[in-house]
């Protein structure tokens, strides 16, 4: 498989990859379109099911309405999960629409998460829009997202099944640890240093947990015993690690016209993310200099009215340092890691060069 260019021009070769042949032919746009498409009716007649005015809120967050209530057809996201969801049903040999309760429920808790995150980190945009919060004000921000949380345990448990028992504990479980990983993110941006091992600590809670929840939840409501599911969800949390590492490096290096963010968004909100937590345990003079800045950063009155050529500053110091490079390296080392959890379940080819393709896909996005 040939080099692919990821973030600024970075060349992004995905590890590993043990399906080439067959995973060059998969047409990723298309899964993302099947797990949308099949995912969004009962996705909508959920939302349907709130009060007003969280029902009309959700429509706007997901980008079904604007924000004087007319219909749009707004950004819904990348729909990886529900894709992952529909395609773990099929590892399982059960039919894709076994798991649309299951991508559902996911994108549900994922959006939930997103709304909570929004407010807390002070986005003002979100896919290339003004965020909930921003629009509808902060209680409906987090009114919501609780909605949209209850709304997934319960797509899941209302089908009465033992497997729909089991999908909702997996379900469970991953909000849990997304919520712990969120928790860990905030309390790091008041510390002046995280070790490495524990940002990836936090980065597989706040992403791979749920991820690794998406890929197994089909298998399980398609009847897969608990072997097949957790070597499926081991493909997923390693993959939501590489998902985040380059996630990473969009939020500082990534294009506001890709992502809908500002500038240097991770900088501006002082999160200790992996390339700057790699670029300040890396040592040398420009981690030395980037740990200076940063310290004083931390008790600066007028962080907040920075220029962009500071933050321009402090990004080329973390990739002097070896930061962006170290961060690249190790989305292809996870994705590589995801891609041999694969080898361990028996599943149609056809599904496993999708996974492969979905992972590559993963590795080398812009937004």
């Amino acid at each position: 498989m040939s080099s692919t260019t990821g973030t600024r021009g970075e060349s992004v070769t995905p590890a590993n990859p043990a399906f080439d042949t067959v995973a060059e032919t998969t047409d990723v746009t298309a899964l993302l379109e099947r797990g949308r498409a099949l995912s969004a009716p009962v996705l909508r007649a959920a939302v349907d099911r709130l009060a007003q005015p969280m029902d009309t809120v959700a429509a706007y967050h997901f980008g079904w309405i604007d924000a004087d209530g007319r219909p749009a057809d707004g950004d819904g996201g990348k729909a990886v999960r529900p894709a992952l969801a529909l395609l773990s049903a099929e590892a399982a040999g059960a039919p894709a629409e076994a798991g649309i309760p299951g991508a559902v429920a996911v994108e549900l808790v994922h959006n939930f998460s997103l709304l909570h995150d929004d407010l807390m980190d002070g986005d003002e945009q979100r896919r290339h829009r003004d965020t909930v919060w921003k629009v509808h004000g902060p209680a409906q921000a987090i009114l919501v997202g609780d909605a949209l949380f209850a709304l997934a345990n319960e797509i899941l448990l209302e089908l009465g099944t033992v497997e729909a028992g089991r999908a909702a504990r997996r379900l469970t479980t991953a909000t849990r640890k997304l919520i712990d990983g969120q928790a860990q993110d905030i309390s790091y941006e008041h510390r002046e240093r995280v070790t490495v091992e524990e940002c990836l600590e936090m980065e597989g809670n706040k992403t791979g947990a749920l991820l690794a929840c998406a890929v197994s939840i089909g298998a399980v409501l398609g009847g897969a015993d608990d072997r097949t599911a957790d070597t499926l969800e081991s493909y997923g949390y390693h993959l939501g690690l590489a998902f985040q590492a380059v996630d990473d490096l969009l939020g500082i290096w990534g294009d506001p016209g890709s992502t809908g963010k500002q500038t240097w968004s991770d900088l501006r909100q002082r999160k200790k993310s992996l390339p700057v937590v790699a670029a300040l345990a890396a040592g040398g003079p420009a981690s030395e200099r980037l740990g200076d800045l940063l310290s004083a950063d931390a008790k600066s009155s007028d962080f907040d009215s920075f220029s962009e050529e500071e933050f321009a500053a402090r990004a080329a110091l973390i990739e002097e340092a070896g930061g962006r490079e170290w961060t690249a390296q190790e989305a292809r080392r996870q994705h590589a890691v995801a891609l041999g959890a694969l080898h361990a379940v028996d599943m149609p080819e056809r599904v496993r060069a999708q996974l492969t393709a979905l992972a590559d896909f993963v590795v080398v996005r812009k937004r």
